[in-house]
């Protein structure tokens, strides 16, 4: 039976990337999952209450390149998300570059072969987009970070301390080692080891 369960990411995170990663890599295992990927901006999670959302200044632009772009990708190719999505975590995460400016994020696009013209068209659309699913996670599931995943009604911060490189099975694995909570732990509110094995 299919699993339908949504996920949050911003490019920026590294557990974004680590959690996306088993995710991806579960699917590419044939996992009978139906996710929902859902943008979620880090630099609005740590706007003040009081003061303007990133989403309306146009200082808010360079939080928002990698993510809009991704969003694009998701709503107008669907059967290119998953690369392109692995290739921007890959950007920030292993190539160390700055997808905050929007040249680097211009680079990932065409180096996935886009048309950069295209997709930076819909920025502003994305950039809508991004906020009315951002502001619906905080109302909705009191999300305040990445990776977050929902089920039904429960929503879990989880932090994936490993990759699954690519052994498919492990992030299939892994990703289904987070739903078994979800649906049977649901009075778990935290399990946190005090360090990590290396």
């Amino acid at each position: 039976m299919t699993t339908s369960f949504a996920v949050s990411w911003d490019y920026l995170c590294p557990f974004a990337r680590n959690a996306h990663e088993h995710l991806l890599a579960g699917l590419d295992a044939g996992a009978d999952w139906d996710v929902k990927f859902v943008p979620f901006s880090l630099g609005q999670a740590h706007v003040a209450d009081e003061d303007p959302p990133i989403f309306d200044l146009p200082g808010g632009r360079q939080y928002l390149y990698a993510l809009a772009a991704g969003v694009t990708v998701r709503d107008h190719h669907p059967d290119k998300f998953h690369g392109f999505h692995a290739a921007m975590f890959s950007a920030r995460h292993d190539s160390a570059r700055d997808i905050k400016e929007e040249a680097i994020v211009r680079a990932v696009i065409s180096e996935q072969g886009f048309d950069v013209d295209a997709v930076m068209s819909k920025f502003d659309e994305s950039v809508a987009k991004i906020a009315s699913e951002h502001r619906a996670a905080v109302d909705q599931h009191a999300m305040f970070g990445v990776p977050t995943f929902v089920l039904e009604d429960r929503a879990v911060f989880v932090r994936l301390m490993d990759r699954p490189g690519d052994d498919t099975k492990k992030g299939l694995e892994a990703v289904e080692g987070v739903l078994r909570l979800l649906e049977e732990m649901p009075t778990l509110n935290e399990f946190k080891y005090t360090k990590i094995s290396r």
